[in-house]
């Protein structure tokens, strides 16, 4: 991790859909990790299945996907590649309660070949705002 300082603001609340402004600056290198807000519980381990609001958004560019419209969180195993890697490796240890601001590069995302589909382009940085709500 590095300096997060150029990282999107985000406004909304923790279980709120939150909305990001991009600062006039190229997407920062690696994974950058930023907490919004921490929570109260136990922090989340690989093994587990955790539960997750999320909104992604490609770097400058549109939202590609959220769980705040569909009113239903995304269950997944952590660190069981059942997500992109940066998920599996910037949530990790992260407390249940937590809103965390995740820049992933596209190496630890859909890297070369993207997700055109969905509007993501090779090489794209995503951005998620990612709620932790639960543990199981």
């Amino acid at each position: 991790m590095s300096d997060t300082s150029q990282m999107p603001a985000v406004s909304g609340e923790y279980g709120e859909k939150p909305a990001l402004t991009f600062p006039d600056a190229p997407a920062p290198a690696g994974l950058q990790i930023k907490v919004l807000h921490e929570g109260d519980g136990e922090p989340v381990q690989g093994g587990q299945h955790i539960v997750c609001h999320y909104l992604g958004q490609v770097w400058g560019g549109n939202v590609f996907d959220n769980s705040f419209d569909r009113g239903e969180p995304l269950t997944f195993m952590l660190g069981a590649h059942q997500v992109i890697p940066g998920w599996d490796r910037g949530l990790e240890g992260v407390p249940v309660g937590s809103r965390i601001l995740l820049s992933i590069p596209s190496e630890l995302a859909y890297g070369d070949r993207g997700i055109p589909q969905a509007g993501i382009k090779g090489g794209d940085t995503l951005v998620f705002v990612t709620d932790v709500v639960g543990a199981l």
